[in-house]
């Protein structure tokens, strides 16, 4: 049976990793091992981020309404509270947008959430 040698597989592997790698700072960029080392945890950060994007979404979301609510006399769990007991299935991304582009109609849900308190 004939020898193989890996080089090849070798290669592939080292400039696969390398791409990944490119636009990283110093060697990191260009030395197999250091830019290896680099990409796992860019990969492993970039997984966590995609997670943490939803949480970061819907503290934002949460803050935009309160500061809403806190406008027309109401604060957030008091708003949220009324909001469920007047029927009104929305979800917070929903809410932030209407508080944002038009504070009128957001006035009348907070109306509306008082009035089912």
């Amino acid at each position: 049976m004939a020898r193989v040698k890996g080089a090849l597989n070798t290669r592939k592997k080292h400039k696969k990793i390398l791409k990944l790698a490119k636009g990283f700072r110093g060697a990191e960029s260009k030395q197999y091992r250091t830019a290896n080392q680099a990409v796992m945890r860019s990969m492993q950060n970039a997984y966590v981020g995609r997670k943490r994007r939803k949480r970061d979404f819907r503290r934002l979301w949460i803050a935009r309404i309160s500061a809403a609510a806190k406008l027309n006399g109401m604060n957030y769990s008091t708003f949220m509270d009324g909001i469920k007991k007047a029927g009104i299935e929305m979800n917070r991304k929903m809410l932030s947008e209407i508080a944002i582009a038009d504070p009128a109609a957001f006035s009348e849900l907070v109306d509306k959430a008082k009035s089912a308190r």
